[in-house]
């Protein structure tokens, strides 16, 4: 975090704001003729924007097999573009029908910790990612993050050459989400905006995100649970998603989001849902850790500045976002993890699997195994 030394990359055109759906249809014509729509939710879209082409409904998490089911749809059907409408499952779903179209193979073998982890050859298919959630930020990330039952985990695809060549991101489409979805995919985005925050690849660019957007969920992720027609509140909390997107694909994550793939992967837990479960307790085992293991730190510094935010505070100290957030998650009615089928025997080979995740690399601090069992412990 001293001297700074980073990249950046993201989608290749972002368009965001009311109304903006409306710019999908001639962007898609103008990059091919018969579309892939990828979708978790009506498929009204495609016959709106004059495309021919064929639909792929995604129902929960996307697993390889789904994938492999959109690849070849996508060739039966001619289909020379693709677009991901939906939640983060219905665009990682999309983002990975999109690279396979043009690299071919099986997704294992690109697949991150289960797969053979090869590199893409060529740059994906054309792909449009519309999102109709406020959490994931998928639309702007590098990476498709799936679901392989037959190894109990998840696991991703990524190459910079998955990236959008589109990005439409329309407060709008968010206006009915119920207000449970609205509370896990929202406490999803502000994780995403804390942890690349306080990551050891966090850098001057990233850190713009995350400040502006940590700003927008504290004063409005409540406001769109109770009323999700109130439009401020929806367009701070997809802007905070798409800033969050924006830093995650950038400074990568922590422990919060190394949790969450191996409990994805093994119980049908939504991403979302988890990450929410286990914030308030990353937040504070970290803050504890770094407190004792390294007080001079960087990032216990940067906690405080979360915190002051989070609070609206200036002289909040770092423990008090961790109260903010544990009261947020109280108020919001977010269930613990056990909800999802998790007990008690679980919990070793969770943690175990934890720390092998690619997210946890970027954790301010290499937490013990008891310290991960205890944030577990806690959020369960």
């Amino acid at each position: 975090m001293s001297a700074p030394h980073f990249e950046f990359a993201t989608a290749a055109r972002i368009v965001f704001g009311a109304g903006s759906v409306r710019e999908v249809a001639p962007a898609a014509k103008s990059m091919g003729r018969r579309a892939l729509l990828v979708t978790g939710v009506s498929a009204e879209l495609l016959g709106k924007t004059g495309l021919e082409g064929a639909t792929l409904a995604v129902e929960g998490e996307p697993t390889l097999e789904l994938v492999r089911r959109g690849v070849a749809l996508a060739l039966e059907e001619r289909c020379d573009l693709v677009i991901g409408l939906g939640g983060g499952s219905a665009i990682d779903a999309g983002k990975a029908v999109a690279a396979l179209l043009s690299n071919g193979g099986d997704p294992l073998d690109y697949l991150e910790v289960v797969g053979e982890g090869r590199g893409l050859h060529a740059p994906s298919a054309p792909f449009i990612a519309v999102p109709t959630t406020a959490g994931t930020g998928a639309e702007v990330t590098r990476n498709a993050v799936l679901a392989s039952p037959e190894h109990r985990v998840k696991a991703s695809l990524r190459s910079p050459w998955m990236l959008p060549r589109l990005a439409v991101v329309d407060p709008e489409l968010t206006f009915d989400l119920p207000p449970a979805i609205t509370a896990s995919t929202g406490l999803d985005a502000l994780t995403q905006l804390i942890e690349p925050y306080v990551s050891v690849r966090a850098n001057p660019m990233t850190d713009m995100f995350c400040l502006e957007g940590m700003g927008r969920a504290a004063r409005s992720l409540g406001r769109a649970y109770a009323d999700g027609h109130d439009a401020a509140a929806r367009t701070d909390m997809s802007l905070a998603s798409l800033l969050g997107g924006l830093a995650l694909a950038n400074a990568g994550l922590g422990v919060v989001h190394g949790f969450a793939a191996p409990i994805g992967g093994a119980f049908e837990a939504p991403h979302g849902a988890v990450c929410a479960a286990l914030l308030p307790h990353g937040m504070d085992a970290n803050i504890r850790a770094l407190r004792a293991r390294a007080p001079e730190s960087e990032p216990l510094g940067r906690y405080q500045t979360v915190a002051r935010i989070l609070t609206g505070n200036s002289g909040a100290a770092a423990e008090d976002g961790v109260a903010w957030v544990t009261r947020t998650c109280r108020e919001l009615r977010v269930p613990p993890l056990r909800s999802y089928g998790i007990r008690e025997e679980h919990l070793e080979a969770l943690v175990e699997n934890a720390a092998k995740a690619s997210s946890m690399k970027g954790n301010p601090i290499v937490l013990t195994a008891g310290e991960l069992r205890q944030i577990l412990s806690r959020a369960y």
